[in-house]
C-alpha cells in the first residue's frame, strides 16, 4: 500500500505539473501530503488549490465534469487555501485554462492516472442537498418548493453579507468607491426615479425579498405599495420592518404568488427585480401577460434581470451549459435566464412599448465582489448558521457569476416599459433627472457620499 501511495503522489505531481507547462498560473497545488506544485513558471504559493486525497483524482478521473468538482468542493475534498475562490481565478487565464484539455498530452495524462484507478473508491458529494426538490422544471412547477429552497435558508445566513437594508439585487454603484451600503441605497433611488413614483400612486413590488424596496418608495416617495413574495422567512421579516417603521397605512406584504393578484388595472407603477431568472423560459409569455394585465394604461413597468449572451443558433439557446447545471442544482433550481432580445422582443409582443434598457453589468460584478468578501469574512458565522457544505457552495456561486459578469459572459439589464396606448408616452424627452446624483457628486467632497435619500439602517 504504501508503495501504491508513492507512485499517486508522483503521478499527481507529475500530471500538475504537465498541466503547468500549459496554464502558466501563479498559484500552487497543495497535494494530500502538504507537498507543493507550482501551476506556473514562478508561480507564488500563497493561494493554493488543495488536493485532500488520492481518491478525489480518481474521483475526477471516472466523472470528469463540473459537477464532480462543485461536489467535492461542497464536502471540502479540494479547497481553495489563502483566498477566495474569485481570487484564485484571477491568478490563471481563463481561455487557458478552458481549453486546458484540448492542449495536453492525453496519452502522458492517461499513462499517469493507472495509479488512481486501481485504488478504493472515491468521496461522494454531499447527499440530500437537493433531496427535496424537483430535477424538471416547466410549466405546472411549484415555484413555492423552488423559491424556499433557496430564500429560506435563513434571514441571519442573508445578513451575513447583505447590506443593512437586505437587497438581494445588483447595486447601482453612481461612484465606483461607494459602499455596498450607499450603493443599495442609489439602486432603491434609481428605481424610484425610473419609475417616475408619486405621492398617492399605486405600487406593487413582485419577488419582494425583505421589503427594501417597498419600504422606501412608500417612505420616500409616498406611494401606497403592495410587496408580495414566496418565501416564509422574508415575509416575516418584511413584516416586522413594517411595523417597526410604522408603515402598515402604506405597506403591504402578501405571501402569495404574484400571478394569482387579481386587480386588472390596478396599479399605476410595478416593478420586477432579479424575480425574473426563477419564472423559467416556458412561463415567460404568462408572466408578460400578467403585467399587462395589472397596470393602468400607461403604467409603467420596470424590469431588471440577469441575462446571457444569445446563441449563434436559437436553437441551441435552451441547451444548459455545464455552470447552468451546477447552478440549478445547488443553488437556484428551476433558474433560467434569457436574453436581452428575447427581454424587449417578449415585452413588445404584449403590447408594452419599450423606452429605456441600461445595462448594470459592472455594476453586479462589483456587488457579488462585496457579497463573496463579506461571507468569507464571516465564514464561521456561516457554517454555523447553514453548515460548512452549504457556505463553500454560496462562495463558489458569487464567485463564478462575479467572474462571468467581469468576463462579458453574463449580463443585467434594467429594462423600463409603458403599458401602450396610442398617443404620447407621458415620459419626460429627456433622462437627466434620473442621473441627479451622479452630477451632483461631481461636485461633492472627494470621498463623500452621493446626496441620496436616507433609509433606515435596521
Amino acid at each position: 500500500m504504501a508503495g501504491l501511495r508513492q507512485r499517486q503522489l508522483d503521478a499527481a505531481r507529475a500530471i500538475v505539473a504537465h498541466a503547468a507547462e500549459r496554464l502558466g498560473a501563479d498559484l500552487s497545488v497543495k497535494l494530500w501530503d502538504g507537498s507543493i506544485v507550482p501551476l506556473g513558471p514562478g508561480a507564488r504559493s500563497d493561494i493554493t488549490l488543495t488536493v485532500k486525497s488520492p481518491a478525489v483524482i480518481r474521483r475526477l478521473v471516472l466523472s470528469p465534469r463540473l459537477m464532480t468538482v462543485f461536489e467535492l468542493y461542497a464536502v471540502g475534498a479540494i479547497d481553495v487555501e489563502g483566498a477566495t475562490p474569485i481570487e484564485a481565478a484571477r491568478r490563471w487565464d481563463h481561455l487557458k485554462a478552458l481549453h486546458l484539455a484540448r492542449t495536453v498530452d492525453r496519452t502522458f495524462i492517461l499513462k499517469s492516472l493507472w495509479p488512481f484507478l486501481v485504488s478504493g473508491s472515491a468521496e461522494r458529494g454531499p447527499e440530500g442537498y437537493r433531496a427535496r426538490v424537483p430535477t424538471r422544471f416547466g410549466k405546472g412547477r411549484d415555484d413555492q418548493e423552488l423559491i424556499r429552497f433557496h430564500y429560506d435558508v435563513s434571514n441571519d445566513f442573508y445578513a451575513l453579507f447583505l447590506d443593512p437594508e437586505m437587497v438581494y439585487s445588483s447595486a447601482y454603484f453612481a461612484r465606483p468607491d461607494m459602499s455596498l451600503e450607499e450603493a443599495q441605497i442609489a439602486k432603491l433611488d434609481m428605481i424610484c426615479r425610473r419609475l417616475r413614483l408619486q405621492p398617492g400612486e399605486r405600487f406593487l413590488d413582485i419577488g419582494c425579498g425583505w421589503g427594501g424596496l417597498v419600504c422606501h418608495a412608500a417612505r420616500n416617495y409616498g406611494v401606497t405599495a403592495l410587496g408580495v413574495t414566496l418565501s416564509r422567512q422574508q415575509y416575516d421579516y418584511a413584516q416586522a420592518k413594517i411595523r417597526r417603521l410604522g408603515l402598515e397605512a402604506q405597506v403591504k406584504v402578501e405571501l402569495r404568488d404574484y400571478r394569482t393578484v387579481d386587480e386588472p388595472e390596478g396599479f399605476d407603477k410595478i416593478a420586477q427585480i432579479e424575480m425574473f431568472e426563477h419564472v423559467g423560459l416556458d412561463n415567460h409569455d404568462a408572466h408578460f401577460k400578467q403585467m399587462h394585465r395589472l397596470l393602468r394604461p400607461r403604467g409603467l413597468y420596470l424590469h431588471q434581470a440577469s441575462t446571457r449572451r444569445p446563441t449563434w443558433n436559437p436553437k441551441h439557446f435552451r441547451k444548459p451549459t455545464a455552470y447552468q447545471k451546477v447552478i440549478t442544482r445547488f443553488i437556484f433550481p428551476g433558474g433560467e435566464l434569457d436574453h436581452i432580445g428575447m427581454t424587449v422582443t417578449n415585452l413588445e409582443r404584449h403590447a408594452f412599448e419599450v423606452h429605456d434598457v441600461e445595462a448594470w453589468r459592472e455594476h453586479f460584478q462589483k456587488t457579488l465582489e462585496h457579497w463573496t468578501a463579506r461571507l468569507a469574512a464571516n465564514r464561521t458565522a456561516a457554517e454555523a448558521e447553514i453548515g460548512a457544505a452549504k457556505t463553500r457552495l454560496w462562495l463558489l456561486y458569487f464567485s463564478l457569476f462575479a467572474l462571468a459578469f467581469e468576463r462579458n459572459t453574463t449580463f443585467v439589464f434594467q429594462t423600463l416599459a409603458s403599458k401602450r396606448q396610442p398617443g404620447p408616452s407621458g415620459l419626460p424627452f429627456s433622462r437627466a433627472d434620473l442621473y441627479r446624483d451622479e452630477i451632483a457628486g461631481k461636485n461633492a467632497e472627494p470621498g463623500a457620499a452621493p446626496p441620496v435619500r436616507a433609509v433606515e439602517t435596521a
